[in-house]
């Protein structure tokens, strides 16, 4: 019974890391139809951000509980700048190209901020593990859990909570579902449809950013670390369906508990189990659980 209940919450820890990240990347592809493999590179942005940040604010002895306040200022920080710079720079040359095209620049942009990380922050790893502790452990079912994980919960709850009401309650996210079901029509209609592009991609920017910041705590801080996380976001927003909120919750969530019933039951095969159960979910439904299938325009 204790290894189900401790399978059933790691799933769910690991499931809100990775919906924090995979939601960004399915919100740009589901306005700007492009997949982003620069997401990860967002994500390490907001890791590396938050680790410097938190290291300076641990150093002047300020109040402790301030320091998640620093890694949510560290995604902001990120994202703001990151995002139109991105999206205005170099995206919208490409968005009539082939998705081939946009795919390549987006990971050559991919290879281009991994070598700016490195040039910034050097090689060697960073260690900004005080907020992970501050909070301490919990009991459940006679195993300790660090409170940091339900942290990580909240948060993912609250992003995505948060995001569903801004798209679904405000005059904004109506532009949005408009521009997504027709950017021609929209336009037309006059809506800024440029201005709608770089605030989606600044919002999936911060979401990325968001994750990586509140992941630093928790890991060492090191080159490399964006290449583990877009894979497993990329699976996802696959078995989710690309462009799908609703898709990016269920699949973080089939893909943590997948994970961490792996982990305990067949170690050697975590991997192997996720990428499984990816190509199942192709195979039965290959637009993903929650994507419809896209009219065919003339």
């Amino acid at each position: 019974m204790n290894t189900w209940l401790i399978i059933a919450v790691d799933g769910v820890a690991f499931a809100s890391w990775l919906f924090l990240i995979s939601v960004g990347m399915t919100l740009i592809y589901g306005v700007l139809r492009i997949l982003n493999v620069a997401h990860g590179s967002l994500y390490a942005l907001g890791a590396y951000t938050g680790a410097s940040l938190i290291i300076a604010y641990f150093r002047h002895d300020l109040w402790p509980y301030g320091s998640y306040l620093v890694l949510f200022g560290a995604a902001l920080l990120v994202g703001v700048i990151a995002g139109p710079l991105i999206e205005r720079g170099l995206l919208r040359w490409v968005y009539d190209r082939d998705p081939a095209v946009q795919l390549l620049v987006t990971y050559a942009l991919f290879l281009i901020l991994e070598d700016a990380i490195k040039l910034g922050w050097g090689a060697d790893p960073y260690y900004a593990y005080k907020p992970y502790q501050l909070l301490g452990q919990v009991q459940l079912g006679g195993i300790a859990y660090p409170r940091y994980s339900f942290l990580l919960l909240g948060i993912a709850v609250a992003a995505g909570g948060a995001l569903w009401l801004f798209i679904n309650r405000t005059r904004f996210g109506k532009l949005i579902v408009a521009v997504i079901e027709d950017p021609e029509i929209s336009t037309a209609m006059g809506v800024n449809v440029p201005r709608v592009y770089v605030i989606t991609f600044t919002l999936g920017a911060v979401l990325a950013a968001l994750g990586g910041a509140f992941t630093a705590p928790m890991i060492s801080v090191a080159p490399g670390i964006a290449v583990e996380v877009i894979v497993l976001a990329f699976a996802v927003v696959v078995i989710g369906g690309l462009g799908s909120l609703e898709g990016a919750a269920l699949g973080a969530l089939i893909v943590g508990i997948v994970r961490a019933a792996a982990v305990h039951h067949i170690p050697d095969l975590e991997l192997f189990a996720i990428y499984l159960v990816m190509a199942a979910v192709l195979l039965v439904r290959p637009q993903g659980l929650f994507a419809r299938e896209e009219r065919r325009r003339i």
